[in-house]
């Protein structure tokens, strides 16, 4: 191994050695409490520690890092507190993640460090959207994530690097190719004859080093941070090393010949870099077992106050707080209660306007609130949005806060949750709601688990056209916001009429935690409203009572208030009382209750399938909070369990709308 000091001073070559040992120190510890049921899992980086204490040593302390399992070289380089640390893999509430997470699946904004997934790949995206932060600031600071050979063969890989591409971005992408995806060997993984040549592809520049010469890996990261903030742009670098120990202890590694042990462990990289220490007389043996020592001391000093933390005990209440982000204060918003803004003293001043304008209208008025709300999507910008929402924003605002968009939903989301970590506000528009299957993982495991595991809001709002009726087919026009209202950690808002499209909207961007702002098609043009010219707000998870009847209750949203209303004022010898949810999670279940109480007869409609909707969840907590209060048993009217087809009777077919009357007059012949 030939290690180039440079001009490196003697101070720094040995700061870089204590850094090396630090993690080997506490990865053999770590071991052992593993063996005696101290811990329950570990993920060794034992000959690889050279990539993680480079790339930690290289970078500013406030530049963000997102690491994977073998990277707590990272965590012990941003000098996070060690019995902390021994905390968090113990489990202990006073860890990182109150209990709630293992190992290193867990982040620090303190450190600037973004705690992983399991699903590795969307750590890249994230560094995307950090990356971009400092571009529009124009800081010179850059953003850096970690990948395995595995985790090259992910979309999320892929989507990454092609944003980071087009966007000119300046993040360092690290791939640490060890050999193996778990047992999987990396002539089962890839065709190319090394990972770095995927660079080219991206159009960006790329360099294969030596992931076990420390002085290397610190040189070459240096001087790619460099490369990245002059010419705002990526850079990926491909480190080749290997893995000592199993994907985690208890995988083995009989799958690996025993002969490559053999010739990786004399490229050891902290044997290797003590001898040539040795030999450069930077250090002497007494040196080295001082600073071994003075480690190892360390290490039992912060264990032994890890073993002093008190047990969890658990708190119901404080685990279903922690869910989400508490919002503060409104950013000079009214609030309209239960959006009944005509019965205001003084009244607000309304214009009529189409659903869809209203939320251009709302979208708008959050931009010039908030100058660090960025916008993205496909062909948001010069075209305005598929469906022209945001026409004439990229003129008004600009093209880096309205951003079109690569093909690539979930770096985009990845992104926006980027930017949040650096205090941005981000709201990025499916093309179609149906499209969100791309970016699922990253909804469901990334913005809405954040806060709850790490404290880090996701201060995110996703615009979901969505819906039937507009004879689009199967893949652009269904109904999906029962997949997210399943999620704790999302909020899920549907509206019905202009004024709450708007208010809702505002609410939605001024709310920290992350929105699935679901938008019918079939309204933006269809339905007319007065809407208040003022910037204003309306709660979240507030339900609004449409009309009073004594008959029945229907309890719906979105298109369904509609149909309800239709229905309603054809029949008007049945009285019928309709609230419409307006938001699903959460769900305003006095509102369900007080709907149940006026009538006893309760008819849950909506355009979604019958099987899994939300209607049934409804339904559910009905029967077991209201079952005193009901004449008859809650009934649901909804769309046929079968995608949504494209012709247009067949459309009609399927659609809840058409079997409404049917249902009503069922449940009000109880």
């Amino acid at each position: 191994m030939n290690f180039n000091r440079k001009n490196f001073s003697d101070a720094t070559l040995k700061n870089l050695y204590r850094s090396l040992i630090l993690p080997r120190m506490i990865e053999e510890k770590m071991l052992v409490l593993l063996r005696q049921g101290k811990i329950s899992k570990w993920f060794s980086g034992i000959g690889q520690e050279a990539i993680s204490v480079g790339a930690a040593a290289a970078l500013q302390q406030d530049e963000w890092i997102m690491p994977l399992h073998r990277n707590l070289g990272v965590f012990t380089g941003r000098n996070m507190p060690l019995s902390k640390l021994f905390m968090q893999w113990q489990g202990n509430k006073d860890g990182y993640s109150n209990g709630r997470e293992r190992s290193f699946h867990f982040g620090s904004k303190e450190h600037h460090i973004c705690g992983m997934i399991s699903h590795l790949g969307p750590q890249l995206a994230i560094a995307d959207g950090v990356a971009l932060a400092h571009k529009l600031r124009k800081e010179n600071k850059v953003s850096l994530a970690f990948s395995g050979d595995g985790g090259t063969s992910e979309g999320d890989f892929h989507e990454a690097l092609n944003t980071a591409a087009v966007w000119d971005l300046p993040v360092i992408f690290i791939i640490e190719n060890n050999g193996y995806g778990l047992s999987t060997p990396v002539n089962e993984q890839y065709r190319c004859k090394s990972l770095v040549d995927k660079a080219i592809g991206y159009g960006i520049e790329g360099v294969k080093i030596d992931g076990n010469n420390i002085l290397e890996v610190y040189d070459t990261i240096k001087g790619v941070r460099d490369y990245c903030i002059s010419n705002q742009k990526p850079y990926l670098i491909e480190c080749m090393t290997f893995r000592m120990r199993g994907h985690e202890e208890a995988s083995g590694v009989k799958y690996v010949p025993k002969n490559l042990f053999e010739e990786w462990e004399q490229k050891d990289p902290i044997k290797n870099y003590e001898d040539w220490l040795l030999e450069q007389n930077i250090f002497f043996q007494k040196d080295i077992d001082a600073a071994r020592e003075e480690a190892k001391s360390y290490i039992e000093t912060e264990l032994n106050k890890a073993y002093e933390a008190p047990k969890i005990i658990p708190d119901t209440k404080e685990e279903i707080a922690d869910v989400y982000q508490p919002k503060t204060a409104t950013n000079n918003a009214v609030i309209i209660d239960n959006a009944q803004s005509a019965t205001r003293n003084p009244p607000l001043a309304t214009t009529e306007k189409k659903f869809i304008q209203a939320l251009s209208d709302g979208l708008r008025q959050s931009m010039i609130q908030h100058p660090n709300l960025i916008l993205m999507g496909q062909d948001i910008a010069e075209y305005g949005g598929a469906f022209k929402v945001t026409e004439n924003f990229v003129t008004e605002f600009g093209k880096e806060r309205v951003r079109n968009t690569p093909l690539c939903e979930s770096a985009i989301v990845g992104s926006a949750l980027g930017l949040s970590l650096e205090g941005y506000k981000a709201m990025m528009e499916m093309q179609f709601a149906d499209f969100v299957t791309v970016g699922f993982n990253q909804i469901i495991n990334n913005l809405a688990k954040i806060y709850y595991r790490w404290g880090q809001n996701a201060d995110v709002v996703i615009r979901m056209p969505t819906g039937g009726g507009v004879g689009a087919g199967p893949f652009h026009s269904q109904s999906n916001e029962a997949w997210f209202a399943h999620t704790p950690g999302l909020k899920v808002v549907y509206p019905s009429t202009p004024e709450d499209a708007k208010g809702l909207l505002i609410a939605a961007i001024n709310d920290p935690n992350p929105v699935l702002f679901f938008e019918h098609k079939a309204l933006y043009r269809s339905v007319n409203g007065q809407v208040p010219d003022d910037y204003y707000e309306i709660e979240i998870g507030k339900a609004r009572h449409v009309r009073t009847g004594e008959d029945i209750s229907i309890i719906t949203y979105g298109a369904g208030v509609h149909w309800a209303m239709e229905y309603a004022e054809k029949n008007k010898d049945l009285s019928i009382d309709i609230l419409d949810l307006r938001s699903l999670l959460p769900l305003d279940y006095d509102a369900v209750r007080a709907a149940v109480e006026r009538t006893g007869k309760v008819l849950i409609l909506h355009e979604d399938n019958l099987t899994g909707g939300i209607g049934g969840e409804i339904s559910a907590w009905i029967a077991e909070h209201c079952f005193d209060k009901l004449d008859a048993p809650v009934m649901r009217c909804a769309s046929l369990d079968t995608p949504i087809p494209f012709n247009l009777e067949l459309e009609k077919n399927f659609m809840a709308y058409g079997r409404l009357e049917e249902y009503v007059k069922k449940l009000s012949s109880y």
